[in-house]
């Protein structure tokens, strides 16, 4: 996709300066006394993401940016929105990661354009030559191809759309795309079935295949793709319904996960599977005590039709642990309870590798793109024991939430296979640096990090 705010050479563009607090001093002594002074006049303190416009004899001379001693992106994050519009702009040396400097800046000029007249034109950003630019590039096209997904209306973004945005990106980077609808889903994937049975948009599984390494390890990436969640019978109250174009969210990221290994060319084989339905109210519709059929075999009682999210995983999960794949990971915007143990901001991750966990922490922190553990906590298991079936899909007490989905996801993956669960919110609530309001793709760069190092760490055998 073209991103807005980044330009190839640009004549004329004038220089931003990076600065950390400890050398404002030195960085304004090599500056024109007016210049400096006018900083100082102006309470410039180089705080990370405070800028500045540096005037000049012929009027703008520049600008500077406080950045942190992190490296982190979010420093730029305001700039392309913040800076005179449509003014294109350069780094000059400094201590700036220039990665990190392209990627913030890029993901703070995205705005959605689908339903909405474009605004004033963001600053522009020279790209800088160099291969981690072009990366950053990359990884921030992915990022806001996800958002616009996110971000689209659920009038627009239907199962059938979700399932073609799966094959389309399959397309581009020469994988295959088996779409599973009807009869076959049915049979295949019951339990999607069951929750995409109330609404007139069929639901349908996306089976996403690619190769980087025909030997490589296989990895199993599943997103919850529900494009509109009424709650069901159970339904919704007005305000929790209102966000809830955004419950394809772990589809969008896994998505966007899947698109950087590929244009990252990394030697792995992927199996990402989209479950894309609507849960919706109707004749049709599954209901509380209904009795479901998984693919994995376990009948489920419906002990509430809100909790759909679960049900779409549960199939995808068994269907991945049959491919054998050395890892899955999976992505849903699952639990309201997650939220309230850790805020919009921190998915829960939820494991059973310790080893997996770690990789996945460490990528988080280092792409800052956080997460944080929960635990698997044995002793809530019980709750989900139903008297008319193998297990209920709702707790039978009001307490831990996010750890009792987690523990009905654990159900159906294999105890051999590492599992990872993100229950993520896949939302910004208020425009910040780099991270306007609306969709999110939460945990992608990070999960594209972890996969990095472990392509890294465990390269696949190679042929004879």
């Amino acid at each position: 996709m073209m991103l807005e705010g980044l330009t190839g050479r640009a004549p004329g563009a004038l220089p931003l300066h990076a600065v950390r607090a400890e050398g404002l001093g030195i960085f304004a002594d090599g500056l024109p006394a007016a210049a400096a002074a006018f900083l100082r006049a102006a309470g410039f303190a180089a705080k990370p993401g405070e800028f500045a416009l540096i005037p000049g004899a012929e009027g703008l001379a520049g600008a500077v940016v406080g950045i942190g001693a992190d490296d982190g992106p979010w420093a730029f994050g305001g700039l392309a929105r913040g800076l005179p519009s449509g003014t294109a702009w350069r780094l000059a040396a400094g201590p700036q990661d220039s990665a990190a400097a392209v990627l913030g800046w890029a993901l703070g000029a995205y705005r959605p354009r689908r339903h909405k007249a474009s605004g004033p034109a963001p600053a522009l950003l020279e790209i800088p030559e160099g291969a981690d630019a072009a990366t950053a590039v990359m990884v921030a096209e992915a990022i806001c191809a996800a958002r616009d997904l996110v971000n689209a209306p659920a009038a627009d973004l239907g199962p059938e759309e979700l399932a073609e945005a799966v094959s389309t990106l399959a397309a581009r980077h020469g994988g295959t795309c088996e779409i599973v609808a009807g009869a076959s889903l049915e049979q295949g994937f019951p339990a999607v079935a069951a929750v995409g049975g109330g609404s007139p948009r069929a639901p349908r599984v996306a089976v996403l295949r690619w190769a980087g390494a025909e030997d490589g390890p296989l990895i199993a990436l599943c997103g919850k793709g529900v494009c509109f969640d009424t709650g069901g019978l159970d339904l919704k109250p007005p305000a929790g319904m209102l966000r809830m174009k955004k419950d394809m969210g772990g589809a969008a990221v896994v998505l966007a996960v899947a698109e950087m290994v590929m244009r990252s060319n990394l030697p792995v084989r992927l199996l990402v599977l989209v479950g894309a339905v609507e849960n919706a109210v109707s004749g049709t519709a599954m209901r509380p005590m209904d009795v479901l059929r998984t693919r994995k075999g376990l009948k489920v009682e419906v002990g509430n039709t809100d909790a759909e999210g679960r049900l779409v995983l549960c199939d995808l999960l068994a269907f991945a642990a049959e491919q054998s794949p050395a890892m899955i990971i999976d992505c849903a915007t699952l639990t309201g309870a997650a939220r309230v143990a850790l805020g919009p901001d921190l998915p829960a991750l939820f494991c059973t590798d310790d080893a997996l966990a770690d990789r996945l922490l460490a990528a988080g922190a280092e792409a800052h793109d956080p997460m944080w553990r929960l635990p698997l906590h044995q002793g809530y298991d019980s709750w989900l024991d139903s008297p008319f079936a193998d297990l209920s899909n709702v707790s039978s007490k009001p307490m831990a939430g996010a750890v009792v989905a987690a523990l009905f996801l654990r159900r159906f993956v294999p105890a051999g296979i590492p599992w990872a669960h993100l229950d993520l919110y896949g939302w910004n609530d208020s425009t910040r640096p780099g991270r306007p309001e609306g969709g999110e793709a939460q945990c992608a760069r990070a999960l594209h990090a972890a996969i990095v190092k472990f392509c890294r760490v465990s390269p696949p055998p190679q042929g004879g």
